[in-house]
């Protein structure tokens, strides 16, 4: 099988798994979106970890495991407000737990746990909420968590075309080279049409706001791409791992995602009650 099929099969059951279990409602994706933590922090703590970095890896993956599950069952109705204070003390606990590593840098250590909690659980958990009133007025949906991946990957599609064909000034060259204003240009564009598109049949948000939304999740969704290319080109890597053949490791499918989501919460939960 040549790399273009691979490419497309992965893509293929990557969106079917995703829009399947959103569909099927919360719990189901509640479920995928543990697993996909589990192996985010998994892959970011192999990645980072070397012979003088050590991060604690068990621990920080119970940690991130934990603090997602928070989050989740209290978007799902599972615990109350309260519930969220387990969060800050299953945090702090890679502070104690390191005092009995021994490891050259401790405090590295411990603060690569806490990125790996932050830049991974927290938003995955965090993404929970978009199915929920506590965040939207009116029932539980799937409407604005399909809506969100589908500007995304618009926002993703559109910038590679566009880039591929007429991309010329780069927009961050020493973080991507192979990003261009153009590609992103082309990228806004195809956001903003699904976003008006998805306006007339999800109705949880009216127009202005999926197009507003629209350019939140554009804007942070590419400053989520690159953050994560700055992380491998810190490590001199070209993907961060190879959980998808053809697309690279779960940081690579879900850079975008990562970063998007705090934003998209706060804008929600803000303006869209």
């Amino acid at each position: 099988m040549n790399n273009f099929s691979t490419r497309t099969l992965t893509a293929l059951f990557f969106v079917i798994a995703i829009v399947g279990s959103a569909v099927l409602g919360q719990t189901v994706f509640s479920f995928l979106l543990l697993i996909i933590t589990f192996l985010g922090v998994n892959e970011f703590i192999t990645l980072i970890s070397n012979e003088n970095i050590q991060p604690a890896k068990w621990p920080t993956l119970i940690a991130g495991v934990i603090v997602y599950s928070i989050f989740a069952a209290h978007a799902m109705g599972l615990i109350e407000l309260t519930g969220l204070l387990v969060i800050f003390p299953t945090v702090f606990l890679l502070f104690i737990l390191e005092l009995w590593r021994n490891k050259a840098h401790p405090f590295i250590n411990i603060a690569l746990s806490m990125a790996a909690v932050i830049y991974i659980a927290v938003p995955l958990g965090l993404m929970m909420y978009f199915f929920d009133s506590v965040v939207l007025s009116g029932p539980f949906h799937y409407g604005i968590v399909l809506g969100f991946l589908f500007i995304l990957w618009a926002n993703d599609t559109g910038a590679y075309l566009v880039g591929s064909v007429i991309g010329k000034h780069k927009l961050f060259e020493r973080i991507s080279p192979g990003k261009t204003w153009e590609g992103s240009i082309g990228g806004a564009v195809f956001a903003l049409l699904v976003a008006w598109g998805l306006s007339h049949f999800f109705k949880q948000l009216d127009s202005p706001q999926w197009m507003i939304l629209s350019v939140i999740i554009v804007i942070s969704g590419t400053l989520g791409d690159l953050v994560e290319s700055m992380l491998k080109r810190s490590l001199g890597i070209k993907d961060s791992g190879n959980f998808f053949p053809g697309h690279g490791g779960i940081l690579d499918r879900f850079d975008a995602v990562l970063l998007s989501v705090p934003f998209v919460f706060v804008y929600l939960a803000l303006f869209c009650r």
